[in-house]
């Protein structure tokens, strides 16, 4: 059997258990599949997908998609409601959203000079889709 272990700052191995990995591994492919979903629906209107959970030292970016010359930076998020979704985008999240966004747009041909616009795209447990875009655009 293998022992799955977590560190802390300081090095200090910590085992976790069983039940806390099949939690975090059903989370995963939760939030994959509801990334999934939220692709097609973009893709049916037509946007482009240039990344999926891109990283820049800010933080990550779930979706990146490229509609009619507008980037946009998705955030998904998914629960047992369109509104209980909605709920986990929290102030600080957007904050690291915004500045990891930046961060991407460095490496774009028009820099910080590009359209952009921060959507919020939440799925529900039938896998239903709500795309509300510029949700958090204002931040």
């Amino acid at each position: 059997m293998t022992k799955h272990f977590r560190f802390d700052q300081g090095g200090t191995a910590t085992a976790v258990p069983a039940a806390k990995r099949r939690r975090g591994r059903r989370a995963y492919l939760s939030g994959v599949s509801a990334e999934k979903a939220v692709a097609r629906e973009y893709d049916r209107r037509g946007a482009d997908l240039l990344e999926t959970r891109w990283r820049g030292q800010a933080g990550e970016i779930d979706l990146i998609f490229l509609d009619r010359g507008v980037y946009v930076f998705c955030e998904v998020k998914k629960a047992s409601s369109f509104d209980a979704a909605a709920e986990r985008l929290r102030p600080d999240q957007m904050q690291r959203i915004h500045l990891a966004a930046s961060e991407y747009l460095g490496n774009t041909p028009l820099g910080q000079l590009s359209e952009v616009r921060f959507d919020l795209a939440v799925v529900d447990d039938r896998g239903q889709v709500d795309i509300r875009e510029g949700a958090f655009s204002h931040f």
